[in-house]
């Protein structure tokens, strides 16, 4: 190969580089920003959560670490699952809720049955 040729090859290598770690930072403060939910989540998010981020700070990868592809992987992973763990706990949430609400208008302030008035016909 030329000169020419080597060039390009390792400016493509350094864009493709950047671009992952850039990918790899964007994805590790999204991960970071679920922390606050690691109380609500578990010991499965805590697990997806630290270790995703041991993953990522880790020197040995499955791909050297110019290429961040792998840990963009466990990132993103992690995040995804963590998203969904937070939706189910979210969702789980507001249906005791709503069934506390439902019971508590079944009922009267003093913890008895609502009263309901019914018009009588005439």
């Amino acid at each position: 190969m030329s000169r020419e040729a080597w060039i390009a090859v390792g400016v493509l290598g350094g864009v493709l580089a950047v671009t992952t770690l850039v990918g790899a930072v964007v994805l590790a403060v999204r991960v970071l920003r679920t922390r606050r939910l690691l109380g609500e989540l578990g010991m499965g998010g805590r697990v997806a959560f630290y270790g995703a981020l041991i993953y990522t700070v880790f020197p040995v990868d499955l791909l050297p670490d110019p290429i961040y592809l792998d840990d963009m992987g466990v990132l993103a992973g992690a995040l995804i699952y963590l998203t969904r763990l937070a939706g189910q706990r979210r969702t789980a949430r507001n249906a005791v809720r709503g069934t506390a609400r439902d019971a508590a208008s079944r009922t009267g302030p003093s913890g008895g049955a609502a009263r309901v008035d019914v018009p009588r016909g005439s």
